[in-house]
């Protein structure tokens, strides 16, 4: 919370990672190889004044490209959008200190979570 009452941006940050991090790195699917977050791009809507109970991140993926992909998140309650965000998330190896391509894997992991729209653009752009 910051001087005015209100959750503040460096915390809307933070709790986007919370929830990136949850999604990437579950046992059954993830990214264990490793990534690194290339931009974040944040649209503050409302004011989110701090409570003792937990706010809701919707995650969708929104773009995915041979060596990055676009997750898009609201930060929200039921009708309510607090902020929206993206964030471009690059594959990266850390022993070799690069960035790396999308495995088949992580593609086939990432197109369960996209939106229909984005879909629908890769498969035109294919």
């Amino acid at each position: 919370m910051d001087a005015y009452g209100h959750v503040n941006n460096a915390v809307f940050v933070r709790y986007l990672e919370e929830a990136r991090i949850d999604f990437l790195f579950r046992p059954e699917k993830n990214f264990k190889q490793g990534s690194v977050v290339a931009r974040h791009e944040i649209d503050y809507k409302r004011q989110l004044v701090h409570r003792h109970h937990p706010v809701d991140i919707e995650l969708w993926i929104t773009e995915i490209r041979a060596a990055s992909f676009t997750i898009t998140c609201e930060v929200k309650d039921d009708d309510v959008v607090y902020a929206r965000a993206s964030t471009v998330v690059v594959p990266f190896d850390f022993e070799a200190e690069r960035p790396r391509r999308i495995t088949p894997e992580e593609k086939e992991f990432l197109r369960e979570y996209m939106d229909d729209a984005a879909d629908e653009e890769e498969a035109v752009a294919a």
